[in-house]
C-alpha cells in the first residue's frame, strides 16, 4: 500500500426509526458534505483501488454519496469496521493494502481519529498538526497518508468539510 485515506462518515440523524445506532442514516447536511468531500478528494487525485466500508447505514450512505468519483475502486463492506478501534481499522487496512496501492476506509470515530493521530505521530508530523487532529476530526473529514517502502507513514493531507453556515439539518 502506498496511500491510505481515512474518511469519516457524514453527519447522521440523531436517531433511527428502528432505535438502533447501526440504522442511523445521514442527515441532508451529511449527504451534501459526503458528496463534496468525495469530489474534493478526487479533484486532488486521491483515487482508491480498494474501499473498505463499515456496513452501518451512515457509512454506506457516505460511500454512496462519494462513489461516483471513484468508479474504479473495489468496494468491500466490512463488518469488522463498525465502531472498530484504531488497531482493528489498521489490521483491515493492512490486509487490503497487500493487493491495493491506495486504500480508503469509510468508517467511524473514535477509531478513525485515533488511527490518524497514531499515523501522524509515527510519521513525525509537526506537533501542531497532531494536536489539531486530536482536537477534531468532524463528520465528513478525511486524513490521507503516504507510506514508504518500509511502511512508514507520512502526512499527505487533512481535509475538513466546508460548513454551510450552521444550518441544523
Amino acid at each position: 500500500m502506498d496511500r491510505l485515506i481515512l474518511f469519516r462518515h457524514g453527519k447522521a440523524e440523531a436517531e433511527s426509526s428502528s432505535g438502533e445506532d447501526f440504522d442511523r442514516k445521514l442527515s441532508p447536511r451529511g449527504l451534501r458534505e459526503s458528496a463534496a468531500m468525495g469530489a474534493h478528494l478526487a479533484d486532488l487525485g486521491f483515487a482508491p483501488d480498494s474501499v473498505l466500508v463499515s456496513p452501518a447505514a451512515r457509512t454506506r450512505e457516505t460511500w454512496a454519496a462519494a462513489e461516483q468519483h471513484f468508479r474504479q475502486a473495489k468496494v468491500t463492506f466490512d463488518e469488522d469496521l463498525y465502531h472498530a478501534d484504531s488497531g482493528s481499522v489498521r489490521r483491515e487496512v493492512e490486509r487490503a493494502g497487500l493487493s491495493a496501492a491506495t486504500v480508503m476506509v469509510v468508517g467511524h470515530n473514535p477509531g478513525l481519529q485515533e488511527l490518524a493521530v497514531k499515523l501522524l505521530t509515527e510519521g513525525s508530523a509537526p506537533s501542531s498538526l497532531i494536536a489539531r487532529a486530536q482536537r477534531q476530526f468532524p463528520t465528513a473529514s478525511a486524513a490521507v497518508f503516504l507510506f514508504d517502502t518500509n511502511g512508514r507513514p507520512a502526512f499527505d493531507g487533512l481535509f475538513f468539510p466546508e460548513r454551510d453556515g450552521g444550518r441544523g439539518d
